[in-house]
């Protein structure tokens, strides 16, 4: 990427950010917008999508357009609006439907990621269940009529198994009796069975991890997979901190029973360095936190439409702990499912040299 794109991107993403935890500054972000031509304009919005923020993002950026006197902008921005609002309408009666059915099958399920970002919505429906493999393939395929979707190798070896619905844009991704990135969490997977807690969104009410939970599947995500932070990341997380719904203490204990606590620490303290940045004012973490984080916001940079932080050292000291931690404690299966991320790498890496493109291992 050329220093030209690089610096547009960061442009885009701090004019975004402004939308999103400075509406008082928002201004600075319309009136940058209003700069662009119609398929810049276009490339805006669909950032804001990327980072699940269309919602969060659009409607104080059309409250400044209306403010200035831009009505084209303020169009835009409510048509961008009224498609969201009917997407996640949409979503939210197939992604009852899809519950309700496995529900009724004996398999408990409890709606991971896709909820966290409200009132945004995410690019998929993601569920975990600890349900019988069998049941869910015959709901899916006979009740619902859904089609299996191809997977990375990753997302095979994870348990991870993922459906097209008829009817819903969005894909129905199930992670089944395990978590992370190649499945090495089983313990720490029952959690989100055991805690989860009932939560409306309008007229319907899903099952959801607590806020610790979501802690970690954010971190999961993120400090062990993609190795990268989106907007909607740090606002749910910036969310779940203001309204004093964690229990650090809690958090702690699962995280360092999981061999994940420096990641979770690392993902907390990121997030309230770019609030920090952009909003102004501390998240409160307790110290023992941001002394357990491995780097700050000052190590992450912009690549692509994402702030990102280099996988060597950073990503690859957090693959290293939580390796030594599983062989420490002997868990044989963990250490094994754990020790095939460097060669998945490998493979990742060689396809996207060879074929510029490693979605199929990554």
């Amino acid at each position: 990427m050329t220093m030209e794109n690089n610096s547009k991107a960061e442009v885009d993403l701090r004019a975004l950010s402004l939308l999103v935890f400075c509406p008082e500054r928002s201004v600075e972000a319309v009136h940058y917008v209003a700069g662009k031509g119609a398929s810049e304009r276009a490339d805006f919005f669909r950032l804001a999508d990327d980072h699940h923020v269309v919602i969060r993002a659009l409607q104080p950026f059309q409250q400044q357009a209306r403010a200035i006197g831009d009505a084209e902008l303020a169009d835009l921005a409510q048509t961008a609006l009224d498609r969201e609002h009917d997407r996640i309408a949409h979503a939210l009666a197939g992604l009852d439907r899809v519950c309700t059915e496995l529900h009724a099958a004996g398999c408990a399920v409890t709606v991971i990621k896709t909820l966290d970002h409200w009132p945004d919505f995410g690019s998929d429906l993601d569920l975990f269940t600890m349900g019988d493999e069998h049941r869910i393939v015959h709901v899916l395929k006979n009740i619902l009529g859904a089609r299996r979707c191809m997977l990375t190798l990753s997302d095979r070896i994870a348990h991870k198994r993922s459906y097209a619905v008829p009817g819903l844009s969005e894909q129905v991704e199930l992670h089944i009796n395990r978590l992370g990135h190649v499945g090495e969490h089983i313990e720490l997977a029952r959690r989100f069975i055991a805690r989860r807690q009932a939560v409306n969104f309008n007229q319907y009410t899903f099952q959801l991890p607590a806020p610790e939970e979501r802690v970690i599947a954010a971190t999961l995500q993120r400090m062990y997979r993609s190795l990268c932070l989106r907007l909607c990341d740090v606002c749910n997380t910036a969310g779940l901190i203001d309204r004093r719904m964690l229990d650090f203490g809690e958090l702690r204990g699962a995280a360092e029973e999981a061999g994940i606590w420096t990641g979770v620490a690392t993902y907390l303290t990121l997030v309230a360095g770019y609030v920090k940045k952009y909003r102004g004012d501390s998240l409160e973490l307790p110290e023992y936190v941001t002394e357990s984080a491995g780097f700050g916001v000052e190590r992450t940079f912009v690549r692509g439409k994402f702030f990102t932080f280099p996988a060597r050292p950073y990503g690859l000291s957090l693959y290293f702990r939580q390796l030594r931690h599983a062989a420490h404690r002997r868990d044989i299966p963990g250490t094994a499912r754990l020790s095939l991320v460097p060669p998945l790498a490998s493979i990742g890496a060689f396809a996207e040299v060879v074929i510029g493109n490693s979605d199929r291992v990554w």
